[in-house]
């Protein structure tokens, strides 16, 4: 099996699975408790605080575990709204290809009387930072724009966008789940007052995350009942999965660069590929990527068929976000950069790991073409195309 879903999730390192099950075993103690057995909880629960924090760039105090991403990015959105509103600022920005964590939050916001505006994504899938300033109004109280997307791969700018929001004195959010432990971040270089982060996306455990919050943010409770989390999300702590995912995120960051230079390498053979299928197109920014980010529309087929041979030839791939597959409408991502449709319902998304080879990505290759050749074998909208009966998009 190949597998080349890592977007979707990423299996655990050897670390931090050592890490999970030795405390499981061992460190199984209620970090609130007063008696030995708890602090020694506690003292696990610190530690991975401050080593989550040394890696961003932040204080220990800033750092609150989550549920995961979707969590933490409701904390943020959430939070940054009511201290708006205590200043009569209801406006929030946002871009029209956030993941669906932010942008049904945003829905609930409008419901609770707050306008928001969603800048339009250009074709390469970037957000200018000028755009962003533009729509900035005096009653703006929240930007929150994701580090990099979660189906096109593409990275944004959002240092400079940070600093345009420092500038105007508004608070600024970014979604970095698909970009902790693959891209380097440092909240305060990088100008960011809150970023959401989630451990099963970095080789750590699933159901567990972090939310980053700059020390002068109040944070608004979405979980009541204790006073874990410094008063800021009740429920007794996770403490093994949350050092696990500690131990994961030290280990990334620790291989970043050998990772991404292999990964760049396979990512770059793989869309050299794949552009070689006719009436096909790379969706975002060639560079301006995540290194294990490739995503294709190939004209004249369904994205669906195209998983499930694929999955056939033993390789795990994915149309869009997973949070999504159910749905049987379009990418909102693909749409938001243009896509039509037709073009849209055809899309393949790898997002391929740090071992993969030269002889898995060329395999993945000629699968692909295969595939979509066999695809468009017999596919009434490809006929039609190719005689002539209705123009190409692609």
């Amino acid at each position: 099996m190949i597998y080349a879903d890592n977007a979707a999730t990423t299996r655990m390192s050897d670390a931090a699975v050592h890490t999970l099950t030795s405390l499981l075993n061992e460190t199984w103690g209620n970090p609130s408790s007063l008696y030995g057995h708890g602090q020694k909880a506690k003292d696990v629960l610190e530690k991975a605080r401050k080593e989550v924090a040394e890696v961003i760039g932040a204080e220990p105090r800033e750092i609150l575990f989550t549920s995961g991403g979707s969590e933490a990015d409701n904390q943020a959105i959430r939070s940054a709204a009511e201290l708006g509103r205590r200043k009569g600022k209801m406006h929030i920005i946002s871009s029209a290809f956030e993941h669906h964590a932010v942008l049904h939050t945003l829905e609930k916001m409008k419901g609770e009387g707050f306008s928001v505006t969603l800048l339009d994504v250009h074709e390469n899938g970037m957000i200018v930072p000028a755009e962003v300033e533009a729509a900035i109004r005096d009653d703006t109280c929240l930007v929150t724009i994701m580090t990099a997307n979660n189906e096109i791969g593409t990275i944004q700018p959002i240092r400079e966008i940070g600093a345009i929001c420092r500038r105007k004195n508004v608070v600024f959010h970014t979604d970095a789940v698909q970009a902790v432990g693959h891209i380097p971040l440092n909240v305060s270089e990088d100008n960011i007052d809150m970023l959401s982060a989630s451990a099963h996306k970095f080789h750590g455990p699933k159901g567990v995350g972090f939310l980053y919050a700059k020390k002068n943010i109040q944070l608004t409770n979405l979980i009541e009942g204790g006073a874990q989390e410094h008063g800021k999300r009740a429920g007794t702590e996770n403490v093994p999965g949350i050092a696990a995912m500690a131990e994961a995120l030290k280990e990334a960051n620790a291989k970043m660069a050998e990772n991404a230079a292999h990964l760049t390498k396979m990512r770059d053979r793989l869309i050299d590929g794949l552009r070689q299928i006719p009436h096909s197109a790379l969706n975002g920014d060639a560079t301006h990527r995540l290194p294990g980010n490739v995503n294709f529309c190939f004209e004249g087929i369904e994205g669906e068929s195209l998983l499930l041979l694929l999955d056939d030839k033993g390789i795990c791939a994915s149309s869009g976000s997973a949070c999504t597959s159910g749905s049987l409408d379009p990418s909102h991502v693909l749409l938001a950069i243009g896509r039509v449709h037709d073009v849209a319902h055809g899309s393949l998304r790898l997002s391929i790991g740090e071992d993969i080879t030269e002889d898995e990505t060329d395999y993945i290759i000629r699968s692909v073409k295969e595939v979509v050749e066999y695809l468009r074998g017999f596919s009434p909208i490809w006929r039609d195309l190719m005689a002539g009966k209705k123009a190409f998009i692609l």
